[in-house]
């Protein structure tokens, strides 16, 4: 058995369901974080990406004008700007490379190999070192003749090398800018590569994004399920006991003292069950105790009170002789008073067993229009001596109910219709159908109840100042133990406000 009191229940709860919910709060934050992490590195990534393929644009064409400069002026520094732009260019591509895609390395292969090929034809047209001279002749005229011829070959050899010289610096020239013309090309497809990259990785961190919020908001469904139900099971745990509780109460209110009272949930509430329980028994004893309490005085009142009807009787007989006018109102008054008495005697032990009885149901479907058309039918002849018209009315509802009780119940209603309606009335009994519960009203037209005694109308023993033109005689139990078995059944008796005469309506609970 569980020993877990209502404020421990009600703590672990709230301790699992704060668990559930922060776990998904937890995941969900986390989450975000990994993708604010890889968004923050998808974006420098980006940056970087960007940067260096601009760094690679502008050392190419740095490249392109040094390559130029040196194929016409034939100098090393603009050579040396070469291999630095080169180099530069190099290390940008390093850093696209990271990226890893096979297209972007086979253009950075071909990139590469485009430049290799531009050094390599700058590099072809170095200049040679100057031939050694020739041994001048020894004779004068020789010498000049010699001159003069070697001025003459010089001639025509400078013609010659400048010839070919013209023509391999225009082969070297063409050949450099045809190689790089590619890189410009290859520039180009770098960076559509790079930017599809770039736009694949912000694609895929979208894709990401929403796989993230679908799992996310699966995680909340599901923690808010979890919550829900763990939050449906303690109300069940512990507002079910609680009803019980309530219900035990209302029954000990209504003197319903034969239904042990056993509470289940937590500890604490157990505790009160038997409590709840152990003030039943003693309700029960007290109630016992009550009631043959008031037997006995009933049978100590019963006893010398029948010795003074004797007595009265026997004056009245004039056994001890004529009596005069005077002592025969005595003992008229005597006669009436004890008279009186013994009813009270009557109906309070009548009412007594009427309480006892109520607490006993035995309970099966009746046809409450039937019923009332019984009921009505055993007060006719009273009715029609008083000149009081009876009518039934109103839907054949059926009902869980203790049949002898509740015909009892409406006589009582329906025969204290009948005492104070007026020669020419009417008193109407009605069943009416509705959601949860069956009403039967009993109306008359007679002189009704004063607002100021409604409440009081169902105190044993209590007679209103409103009373009928025709005698009446009546202890004023009648409502009081209609009220007491139609609480057995778990419903309600009360007087509406109207017009005219009296208007009871019993409200008896009913499954549609």
């Amino acid at each position: 058995m569980s020993r877990l009191s209502f404020s421990h229940t009600l703590l672990a709860s709230f301790l699992l369901i704060a668990a559930i919910l922060g776990g998904a709060a937890v995941g969900g934050v986390l989450a975000l974080e990994d993708f604010a992490a890889r968004s923050r590195d998808r974006a420098a990534d980006a940056l970087d990406y960007t940067a260096a393929m601009q760094q690679l644009a502008e050392r190419s064409v740095d490249m392109e004008r040094s390559a130029r400069q040196y194929l016409v002026l034939e100098d090393p520094v603009l050579r040396e700007r070469f291999e630095q732009a080169r180099s530069d260019s190099v290390a940008a591509l390093e850093r696209i490379g990271a990226i890893g895609a096979p297209d972007i390395s086979a253009l950075i292969a071909e990139w590469l190999a485009a430049a290799r090929a531009a050094a390599a034809v700058l590099d072809a047209g170095a200049p040679a070192q100057d031939a050694p001279a020739e041994a001048a002749p020894a004779d004068a005229t020789q010498a000049d003749a010699a001159r003069t011829d070697a001025t003459r070959t010089d001639a025509t050899r400078t013609d010659a090398t400048r010839t070919e010289a013209v023509q391999s610096d225009t082969a070297r020239t063409g050949a450099a800018q045809a190689v790089l013309a590619r890189l410009a090309p290859l520039n180009e497809r770098l960076a559509a590569q790079i930017q599809a990259q770039i736009e694949g990785d912000a694609h895929q961190l979208l894709d990401e994004l929403d796989g993230n919020r679908r799992a996310l908001a699966r995680q909340v469904f599901a923690a808010l399920v979890l919550a829900s139900v763990l939050a449906a099971a303690t109300g069940w745990w512990v507002l079910r006991p609680l009803n019980r509780v309530e219900a035990a109460i209302e029954a000990l209110g209504e003197s319903r003292l034969d239904q042990p009272v056993k509470i289940g949930g937590p500890a604490d509430l157990r505790r009160v069950g038997r409590r709840l329980d152990w003030l039943r028994l003693r309700l029960a004893d007290l109630e016992a105790n009550r009631a043959r309490v008031l037997r006995h005085v009933s049978h100590e009142l019963k006893t010398p009170l029948a010795s003074v009807r004797e007595g009265v009787a026997l004056l009245e007989d004039g056994v001890v002789g004529a009596l005069s006018p005077q002592q025969g109102e005595v003992v008229g008054i005597l006669r009436h008073n004890a008279q009186a008495l013994q009813e009270r005697i009557e109906g309070l032990l009548g009412y007594n067993a009427a309480v006892f009885d109520a607490r006993s149901l035995r309970r099966r479907p009746v046809a409450l229009r039937e019923l009332a058309e019984s009921v009505v039918a055993e007060q006719r002849l009273t009715a029609q001596a008083r000149g009081v018209r009876l009518a039934v009315a109103g839907d054949a509802a059926r009902a869980e109910v203790d049949e002898e009780k509740l015909r009892i119940a409406l006589g009582n209603l329906v025969a204290n219709a009948v005492s104070f309606s007026p020669p020419g009335g009417e008193v109407a009994v009605t069943i009416a159908a509705r959601p949860g519960r069956v009403d039967i009203d009993c109306t008359d037209q007679g002189p009704g109840v004063s607002p100021d005694e409604a409440e009081r109308i169902f105190e044993p023993f209590f007679q209103g100042s409103r009373q009928p033109v025709l005698p009446r005689h009546g202890s004023g139990l009648g409502l009081s133990i209609v009220r007491e078995f139609v609480a057995a059944h778990g419903g309600r008796v009360h007087l509406l406000s109207g017009e005219a005469g009296a208007h009871f309506r019993i409200e008896l609970p009913h499954e549609s």
